[in-house]
């Protein structure tokens, strides 16, 4: 492991965009920041979504997106992280450690009790990073890619 960075974790904002659609092209998803923005704002507007970024030497260097819902499996409502990202440059310096303390405090703060991760099978070194943060495997997720509607 590479050495640790000083890092800071705040609440993501709008303002933010530019940053957040870098870090999501880093991932393999090309972003604009007009997308972004867009995205961001639908995002922020919903409680039931949370959304940190880790900032070091006052850039931002990765970010989590957490959504709270129901399902029909439990009683309670869970906490499922649908993003997290760390820039290249700053892999193995904590920042992903602590993007996911920041998550789960805030969820165990609103008494939440279980938190989900999807990881693409492909990355395998983040399977390794959740596995040591005491995560485990327990099923697949498939997908489907539905056409557009005629409207």
């Amino acid at each position: 492991m590479t050495e640790q960075t000083e890092v800071s974790v705040r609440g993501a904002e709008i303002g933010d965009a530019a940053a957040l659609a870098h870090l999501m092209t880093q991932l393999g998803y090309p972003t604009r920041t007009s997308e972004m923005e867009m995205r961001m704002e639908a995002v922020c507007a919903d409680r039931n979504y949370l959304t940190f970024v880790a900032v070091s030497d006052g850039k931002i260097c990765g970010m989590i997106g957490v959504r709270i819902s129901y399902s029909y499996e439990h009683n309670n409502p869970g906490g499922a992280i649908l993003a997290l990202i760390v820039s290249d440059a700053m892999r193995g310096r904590g920042v992903g450690h602590a993007l996911i303390a920041a998550a789960e405090e805030e969820l165990t703060e609103r008494n939440i009790r279980r938190l989900a991760v999807y990881t693409h099978f492909r990355r395998t070194d983040a399977h390794e990073f959740y596995e040591k943060l005491g995560y485990t495997k327990n099923g697949f997720r498939f997908v489907k890619e539905l056409p557009a509607s005629a409207d």
